[in-house]
């Protein structure tokens, strides 16, 4: 009879674990193209438009800067818009695992660092069916950006580090949903 619980009781872990490496796999890395189609009209706040205009999405522009040429070239980096210890940080695409980027997406370099770095990949909660309900939305790859995930790029091993204030930087890039009347 023990026996048979502890087959039953590892089986159930088993498919447990298993279970959740493949749900996380089903999350997709889709490219700001598709937050754009809901994300940019009054009633949403605008919010692609404000990325869009942010520093965040001239990200890879900063890396053809005379400083980050300069840099480059003092540290033997040919070319700090395609070494992958510029771009992890200055493109969402350079920054994920190849095999969580959606083939019918559209993530591109150029995007720089766009919504899916901060908020998850969107290929399951970007559904309007999904993201109308923020607790299935979190189910379902919605992240909350916090200084967390902010801080991996924002650190001392940045060359051009600048002492980071989570409130106060995330108050220039915000862009929340207005509140209905």
């Amino acid at each position: 009879m023990r026996r048979s619980f502890q087959f039953l009781l590892t089986l159930i872990l088993a498919v447990g674990v298993l279970g959740s490496f493949s749900y996380a796999k089903d999350f997709k890395y889709v490219g700001a193209a598709k937050c754009k189609t809901c994300h940019n009209t009054k009633k949403s706040g605008k919010q692609y438009t404000i990325w869009k205009n942010g520093p965040h999405a001239k990200a890879m522009e900063s890396l053809k800067s005379e400083a980050s040429l300069k840099y480059a070239k003092e540290h033997g980096i040919a070319d700090p818009s395609t070494d992958p210890k510029c771009t992890k940080c200055h493109a969402t695409m350079a920054a994920v695992d190849k095999a969580l980027i959606d083939p019918k997406g559209k993530l591109t370099m150029e995007e720089g660092v766009s919504c899916e770095s901060c908020h998850g990949p969107g290929s399951v909660y970007k559904k309007l069916s999904i993201m109308k309900d923020r607790e299935k939305a979190l189910a379902n790859g919605l992240v909350l950006p916090e200084e967390k995930v902010c801080v991996t790029c924002h650190n001392e091993q940045n060359p051009f580090h600048k002492p980071f204030n989570y409130k106060e930087f995330s108050a220039k890039i915000a862009h929340p949903t207005p509140k209905k009347k």
